[in-house]
């Protein structure tokens, strides 16, 4: 086990953490600071607090990497509750309406998800991290002030129902309302808002719609199923194989297309030099002959330029004595 202040650092990669419920991202990039022995720290896409599931962490180098992982589809499971609005179109919000879900059918639900699956237009949640004018949208919500944001393209791939349950609910001013809570998954682009489909199949439904219930499931090729707790992420690193961390090679290959470089190509790269162009054009990730990640390429079919270089140049031997 480490000694107390033990600041040993983590080689370069990314970490699949299992975000608990009420933990937001940064706190748990600040956990993963301190388990890791540096800051060199970051995660590619925020989960809200009330969230949890598969937060993708990036160490040391592998924090350059994070911004071709944040683009990738995500599957999520969650429950929407169908008879109540929130403010936050979420559980962690005030209860703005309860209409109520009585006399809403099974086939009325399922019409209102095929609705809302292919490419759609979506307005995001208004409390979100969306900027307007230089502040966050959650904050002026949080001002006071009625918050529009623009509809923006999404793809929603796949929104299935795995179940429909019927409940009970508060109106907020002590009255009761039945209300359907509906378990579904959902794969979808990176940028779409599972609390906005939740209130949109809501409207559609003529009554409100909030998330009870959010879990990140996968972010592209990466999968809860491999990912550890902070708990379990903190055992690891005080056992002798440290923390379980995906190699920054690895990682790249896992979201970009590859191509390996002899020596010869990583020492032009160390150089910020273009290479030749690949077999594959477009976000390319570079490997050594030993697998580790070189450079990130952006390969045009004439030539590769470096856009990122994890390799620096190898010093030159010092001079010797000169000749008398």
């Amino acid at each position: 086990m480490p000694a107390p202040g033990d600041r040993r650092e983590t080689r370069d990669g990314f970490v699949l953490v299992d975000k608990p419920a009420g933990w937001t991202s940064h706190d748990v990039v600040g956990r993963m600071r301190r388990l890791a022995g540096t800051r060199r720290v970051g995660h590619a896409g925020t989960l809200d607090p009330m969230a949890t599931g598969l937060l993708v962490i990036g160490i040391n180098r592998a924090t350059k990497l994070l911004t071709y992982v944040v683009g990738v589809p995500k599957t999520y499971a969650a429950t929407i509750r169908l008879g109540q609005s929130t403010v936050t179109d979420d559980a962690e919000g005030e209860v703005t309406s309860a209409a109520g879900a009585a006399g809403i059918t099974e086939a009325a639900v399922r019409d209102g998800v095929a609705a809302l699956t292919g490419d759609i237009e979506q307005v995001p949640s208004a409390v979100s991290a969306i900027k307007i004018d230089g502040q966050r949208a959650y904050k002026r919500v949080r001002d006071g002030e009625d918050v529009a944001l623009a509809a923006r393209p999404v793809t929603v791939s796949r929104f299935t129902i795995e179940a429909i349950r019927e409940a009970t609910a508060g109106t907020g001013s002590g009255d009761i309302v039945p209300v359907l809570d509906v378990d579904v998954e959902v794969d979808c682009s990176s940028g779409t808002y599972v609390r906005a489909l939740a209130r949109d199949l809501g409207a559609a439904l003529r009554t409100g719609g909030h998330l009870t219930r959010l879990r990140r499931l996968a972010v592209g090729p990466f999968r809860i199923e491999d990912a550890g707790t902070l708990e379990e992420l903190e055992e690891a690193r005080d056992r002798e194989d440290g923390l379980p961390l995906i190699d920054a090679g690895d990682a790249a290959a896992a979201v970009l297309p590859s191509r390996t470089v002899d020596a010869a190509e990583v020492t032009e790269l160390a150089h910020g030099r273009r290479l030749a162009a690949g077999p594959q054009h477009g976000t390319v990730a570079a490997r050594a002959e030993d697998g580790s990640l070189a450079a990130v390429l952006q390969d045009d079919g004439r030539s590769a330029r470096p856009a990122l270089v994890l390799v620096t140049p190898t010093p030159r031997p010092a001079d010797g004595p000169r000749p008398a």
